[in-house]
C-alpha cells in the first residue's frame, strides 16, 4: 500500500470522472488524503472522503487564496488533454469557527494547507501587507491545529527560512504538539533538515522526477531537490502527488492522478539505492503515524 499524502482529487479537474479515478486508484493499492484550499473545497473534500474507505481529508485556507488571482504554476507543462485549468484563487479571510467545525469531522486528519508563499503575490497587492496577512492566517491555522490536536500541512514557497523561524517561535510557545508536514518541498537540504529538527516530516512529489534545468546547480549529478531526497532521514519522508498538478515523469504534461504517486516512490528508491518495497513500507508507516490514519 502507498499513501498519497497530498492531492486534490475533489477539484474541478476531475469533474467528469472523479469517482472513476478514485476507485481505480484505491484498487491499485494507493490511498489518499485530499486537501482543501478554501471554504468550499475544504467542505467538498470531506464529503468525498466520507464516501470511500482509504480516502481522508485536510481542511484549510491556502495562502494564494488570500488574494484574487489567476495563474499557471511555473513547474507545469500545458496539459495535452486540456483537463487541468489555470489556477484561479479568490480572496478569503480565515473563518476559525467554520474550519473548526470541519475539522471535527471523523475523516479530517489535518489542518491546512497553509503557510507563507512569497513567490505568488500579485504586483497589484502591497507585498508587506500581504506577507503580514499570510503570517497572521498561518498563526490562526496553528492555533486550530493545536486546539484540535491535529498535524499541520504547510505550503511554502520562496519563504522557507521565514517559515521555519515562525514555526519554531510557535512551537516554543507550546503549540503544534502534533507537528506536521512541509508539503511538496522544493527548498535546500539545510532548510529541510531544519524542519525535521523541529519535528516535521518532508513530503516530496513529482518535481523530484523532473530532469535538471539549465539554471540548476547539480550536486553529485543530482538537482538540489534530488540530493535532499537522497540525504534526508527516511523516517521523515512522505510521498505525494499534489494532483492534478505537478505530474511526474513519465506522464508530465497530462493531468496528474493520486495513483501516479508510485512514480515518486520509485524515484526515491532509485535515488537512495533502496528497493521500491523499502520506500513503500517506510513512507506508509510515516503517513499512518503522522496523520493517525485508521
Amino acid at each position: 500500500m502507498l499513501i498519497d499524502t497530498h492531492c486534490h482529487i475533489h477539484f474541478q479537474a476531475y469533474k467528469q470522472d472523479m469517482d472513476e479515478v478514485i476507485r481505480r486508484t484505491l484498487a491499485s493499492g494507493v490511498h489518499m488524503i485530499t486537501v482543501g484550499t478554501q471554504k468550499h473545497t475544504s467542505r467538498i473534500g470531506l464529503e468525498v472522503a466520507e464516501k470511500y474507505k482509504g480516502v481522508w481529508a485536510a481542511v484549510g485556507l491556502h495562502p494564494n487564496h488570500l488574494v484574487e488571482q489567476e495563474f499557471w504554476d511555473d513547474d507545469e507543462l500545458p496539459p495535452a488533454d486540456q483537463t487541468t485549468p489555470k489556477i484561479h484563487t479568490r480572496s478569503e479571510i480565515f473563518d476559525y469557527e467554520y474550519y473548526k467545525q470541519l475539522a471535527s469531522h471523523p475523516k479530517c486528519v489535518a489542518i491546512g494547507e497553509t503557510g507563507l508563499d512569497f513567490y505568488r503575490i500579485p504586483e497589484t497587492v502591497d507585498h508587506t501587507e500581504a506577507k503580514l496577512q499570510q503570517r497572521e492566517t498561518f498563526i490562526q491555522h496553528v492555533n486550530l491545529a493545536t486546539e484540535m490536536e491535529m498535524p499541520l500541512v504547510i505550503h511554502c514557497r520562496d519563504a522557507y527560512d521565514e517559515q521555519a523561524d515562525l514555526v519554531q517561535e510557535l512551537i516554543e510557545q507550546g503549540k503544534l504538539s502534533k507537528r506536521g508536514v512541509v508539503h511538496c518541498f522544493s527548498g535546500t537540504f539545510k532548510q529541510a533538515k531544519r524542519f525535521v529538527d523541529l519535528g516535521f516530516y518532508i513530503a516530496f512529489g513529482g518535481v523530484i522526477t523532473f530532469p535538471p534545468r539549465k539554471k540548476d546547480e547539480l550536486i553529485d549529478g543530482l538537482t538540489s531537490l534530488q540530493y535532499t531526497v537522497r540525504e534526508l532521514s527516511i523516517d521523515k519522508i512522505l510521498i505525494e502527488t499534489d494532483a492534478p498538478y505537478l505530474t511526474p515523469v513519465p506522464f508530465r504534461g497530462k493531468r496528474n492522478e493520486p495513483g501516479f504517486v508510485r512514480h515518486v516512490a520509485e524515484k526515491i528508491a532509485e535515488l537512495r539505492s533502496l528497493s521500491f518495497e523499502d520506500i513503500e513500507r517506510a513512507t506508509t508507516k510515516n503517513a499512518i503515524t503522522l496523520f493517525s490514519l485508521k
